[in-house]
């Protein structure tokens, strides 16, 4: 969780994305995936994949601003 567990929309802590790079320096070539859940938005994903995540569930960023292919799109481009 990169956001404090509860409800939907909470602002994304970048202080886990240190957590992130040292779990995947713990999993070092193993073929395990990170998922990360909490804050995820176009602006989060290129540091939370550069810190090792290849899994991100996002809801707010989506289900929030509608139309819901554009805000898909928008992750993915990110």
């Amino acid at each position: 969780m990169t956001v404090n567990p509860g409800f939907g929309g909470q602002v994304f802590i970048p202080a886990v994305l240190e957590k992130i790079r040292g779990l995947r320096a713990m999993i070092g070539s193993r073929d395990i995936r990170i998922q990360v859940d909490g804050g995820i938005t176009p602006e989060t994903a290129p540091a939370v994949i550069a810190a090792g995540a290849s899994v991100l569930v996002a809801g707010s960023a989506v289900f929030g601003r509608p139309p819901y292919a554009a805000a898909i799109a928008a992750l993915r481009r990110a």
